[in-house]
């Protein structure tokens, strides 16, 4: 697993010229930066980056927002229907988002939505498997918490945001990683979605790039944009892991 990557970024640091006579001389000197340099002076990708970055924050707080208030409504509240709302989000996680792609870039035309970012936000906010996530995690948490508050005159939402929400942290956190990586690595809906340079995020750039190989800066180029492209995952992933390793351990336990 780990081989791809250090080949990806010896490559990056190759030059154009080089690369372009034979690939197998890329754990020998001599190493260049200009490819960094170049990616630094290409103002296209750092747009691509901060495009990638916003949609994915805006994105993972949103479903982090609406899964959680979804999970506490369906562990801890009672109303009609509950039970078969509940069905229908899990069918949610059934339906590919192939099946409903036409319909949703006919929808988000009329509305005016392409090219623009609620247009690549939205659509990732319906997340089902959140939704079934933190229903789970508020489920295993005694009602007795609940009741405690309550004698306390605590509301509804208070007893939410105090006493449950943080015991959630872990969920939360891997759902939050898993909500970024998905949209950090989306590729699909921003193709569809953007169409206009500025408006790409960094996986449609850089495959924009590598659409005719002929025309594009070289390969070693194309790596470094790939290196580029990695790394904000690998710095989230060795902030929040701690998180995602005691969600798994604390389902373990239950």
């Amino acid at each position: 697993m780990v081989s791809p990557l250090i080949w990806t970024v010896m490559l990056s640091l190759k030059s154009n010229g080089e690369l372009l006579r034979s690939t197998t001389n890329a754990f020998h000197p001599p190493y260049t930066g200009e490819n960094y340099a170049a990616i630094m002076a290409n103002s296209g990708v750092f747009r691509w980056l901060l495009n990638s970055a916003f949609v994915s924050i805006l994105q993972t707080l949103g479903v982090l927002i609406l899964s959680s208030l979804a999970g506490y409504g369906f562990a801890r509240l009672e109303f009609p229907y509950r039970n078969q709302l509940f069905l229908i989000v899990l069918f949610g996680l059934a339906i590919p988002e192939q099946a409903v792609i036409i319909t949703r870039h006919q929808m988000f035309a009329d509305l005016h939505l392409h090219n623009t970012y609620p247009g690549l936000i939205l659509p990732g906010l319906a997340a089902p498997f959140g939704v079934f996530l933190m229903t789970q995690y508020f489920k295993a948490i005694p009602k007795e918490l609940d009741e405690a508050a309550m004698l306390d005159n605590a509301s509804r939402f208070k007893i939410f945001w105090k006493v449950l929400l943080p015991l959630t942290l872990p969920a939360q956190a891997t759902l939050g990683i898993f909500t970024f990586l998905a949209s950090w690595n989306d590729y699909w809906w921003p193709l569809i979605s953007a169409t206009r340079a500025d408006m790409f995020t960094l996986t449609v750039g850089i495959a924009s790039s590598q659409i005719n190989f002929a025309q594009t800066s070289g390969l070693g180029y194309l790596m470094t944009q790939a290196v580029f492209a990695s790394l904000p995952i690998l710095i989230v992933y060795a902030i929040f892991q701690k998180y995602i390793v005691r969600a798994v351990a604390g389902a373990a336990v239950r």
